[in-house]
């Protein structure tokens, strides 16, 4: 008995020990799992979306929208820079806040053109502004919810704040799985198919990759 208890190691030698590892282990296992289980349906789910990507077909939708800034707006555009690039004016960005709910960053200037580039998860954008006529072309194309998906597992234009995000949840993630597999470690011995599945949980992915990859 005792050199069965001291091979799940002495940390669980007594049974008090292993009741307070086996509370402690089920509870960071179900909050990391609350916390992710969102997030964690998304992933899966446009982990298959992105793996038959080819498949599925997408159909832009594509909005262009024109206006023309107000003479006291366009007078702040007289010493527009040449070319490179710089920030739009501050009474500029303000009307293209107000008028598109447009966040101008910079812009690239050239030739008489303020061009302001907005990529965004599942589509894109882009704002054109004529320097001397004051005219403004927005184009707005939309790819569909799936591309929106999509973009959000990969983190392509998504800004930092969801980037963060990622980390926090495969951290989650992580914690999930070492105290899954902990507590696969506890209640091994009652389960005689424990080890065998998670052997084959590892083997299946590493066949496959030794075996088909190249």
């Amino acid at each position: 008995m005792g050199a069965g208890r001291r091979g799940h190691g002495e940390a669980f030698a007594s049974p008090k020990r292993r009741a307070y590892w086996l509370q402690t282990l089920h509870r960071w296992h179900w909050i990391s799992a609350a916390v992710s289980l969102a997030a964690m349906l998304l992933f899966s789910a446009t982990g298959i979306t992105l793996n038959h990507a080819r498949r599925i077909e997408a159909r832009p939708q594509v909005v262009t929208q024109r206006a023309t800034l107000p003479r006291e707006v366009l007078a702040t555009l007289a010493d527009a820079p040449e070319g490179g690039r710089a920030p739009l004016p501050a009474a500029v960005a303000a009307w293209l806040r107000s008028e598109w709910r447009v966040e101008a960053g910079e812009a690239e200037w050239s030739g008489g053109e303020a061009y302001l580039s907005l990529p965004r998860p599942g589509g894109d954008a882009w704002v054109s502004i004529d320097t001397a006529t004051g005219e403004v072309v927005r184009e707005v194309t939309d790819r569909g919810w799936i591309a929106w998906a999509n973009d959000l597992h990969k983190g392509r234009n998504t800004g930092p704040l969801w980037g963060w995000f990622i980390d926090l949840f495969a951290i989650a993630c992580v914690l999930f799985s070492l105290t899954g597999l902990l507590l696969l470690w506890l209640h091994g011995r009652a389960r005689p198919l424990t080890w065998p599945m998670v052997g084959l949980g590892v083997l299946l992915p590493l066949l496959v990759i030794l075996l088909f990859i190249h």
